[in-house]
């Protein structure tokens, strides 16, 4: 068997050197599916393929390509660190400036077309309408425009245009996974590259929509918001959502109602949440005859508070106080268990905790 420097398996996947990870990943689906076994009746069909997929495994591995064509070049060790980065250090992790692979090989760098079949529900769409309060009271009717994945109309959101129904992938055999011996990097399993682990691929994958079943469009829908309507409250349009994948249901529409006459700023809610956590010890104190001990502590969290949700302005809608409310009643639970929790343990060890003692 020949080694893997024997081998060039650039000219074996007939791509360039310098060929990007898409560009071999295209070509290695193409030359798979025309020498798989079950296709291919020649006799060294099953030997060309596992050796294109061999090719493939390398290729297709950043690490492993670096190493392979160290090993090509003739410098066994060029391959076991990464270029020199602009600062002048060295990538010891070998993915191209960053330890977690995004570089020019990392998974985030391109959305990836393939003949994958995964039917999948579509996704909500959530848009946030806002009114003030006189309209969220009386309701009203609103026209939205927005964008969101449509059935394709070229294939009816199967996905394929001449079948509706899903092939068996002839990379893997149905099982999602292949598995590759490299010689030197020893026997590799790996998710088949044609039907990303599903076991299934598109008969023939749609032009418009590249085998998914749907592509993005604009589209209009009329929301009724109801009498009484507050902040946060929701109004959903069944169907209206994201479009699934090949051929799956589609989510729905979710408009959400935004009153700022009843909501709490972000630094609204910090305040009350300070100024409930503050009141256990406070009560604490004064069962104890400790307040004066804890003082310091109590204004800064009293005053904070206040200043917080000062800064943004006091609301004076019903709906807004029961919000603050809400804030500082969860500010005053956490405040509690701690409160508890402390007083408990020291009260047993007689030590002095936080000003109070026991």
């Amino acid at each position: 068997m020949a080694s893997m420097n024997d081998k060039d398996y650039y000219a074996i996947l007939g791509v360039e050197k310098d060929a990007s990870s898409d560009d071999i990943r295209k070509a290695f689906q193409q030359k798979a599916r025309k020498l798989h076994p079950d296709v291919n009746k020649e006799p060294d069909a099953e030997e060309r393929f596992k050796e294109v997929s061999e090719a493939y495994a390398v290729l297709s591995d950043p690490e492993k390509r670096q190493r392979y064509d160290a090993m090509r070049s003739g410098n066994p060790f060029a391959g076991s660190g990464a270029p020199t980065q602009p600062g002048g250090y060295a990538d010891p992790f070998g993915f191209g400036g960053s330890p977690f692979g995004w570089g020019p090989f990392g998974a985030a760098t391109s959305r990836r077309r393939s003949r994958a079949y995964r039917p999948r529900a579509g996704a909500d769409v959530v848009y946030e309408l806002t009114v003030d309060a006189e309209t969220a009271a009386k309701g009203t009717r609103r026209g939205v425009t927005y964008q969101r994945y449509v059935s394709c109309d070229a294939c009816h959101g199967s996905g394929s245009v001449a079948s509706d129904h899903a092939a068996t992938c002839p990379t893997c055999g149905g099982r999602g996974s292949i598995t590759v011996d490299t010689g030197l990097f020893g026997v590799m399993a790996m998710t088949c590259p044609e039907c990303e682990g599903t076991g299934r691929v598109v008969a023939s994958p749609c032009s418009a929509c590249g085998g998914s079943g749907r592509t993005i469009s604009a589209s209009e829908v009329v929301v009724d918001i109801p009498a009484g309507s507050h902040d946060g409250g929701e109004v959903r349009v069944a169907g209206m959502g994201n479009a699934g994948t090949n051929g799956s249901t589609a989510g729905d529409f979710v408009c959400r109602v935004c009153v700022p006459e009843e909501r709490l700023s972000r630094g609204q809610v910090t305040g009350f949440n300070l100024i409930g956590f503050g009141l256990p010890f406070l009560a604490l104190g004064l069962l104890t005859s400790s307040l004066s001990a804890n003082a310091v502590f109590l204004v800064i969290l009293f005053v904070f508070g206040a200043y917080l949700v000062a800064r943004d302005g006091i609301r004076l809608a019903p709906r807004w106080w029961r919000n603050a409310g809400v804030a500082t009643l969860n500010g005053l639970t956490n405040g509690l268990v701690i409160a508890l929790f402390f007083a408990a343990m020291f009260s047993c060890t007689m030590r002095p905790m936080m000003g109070f003692y026991y």
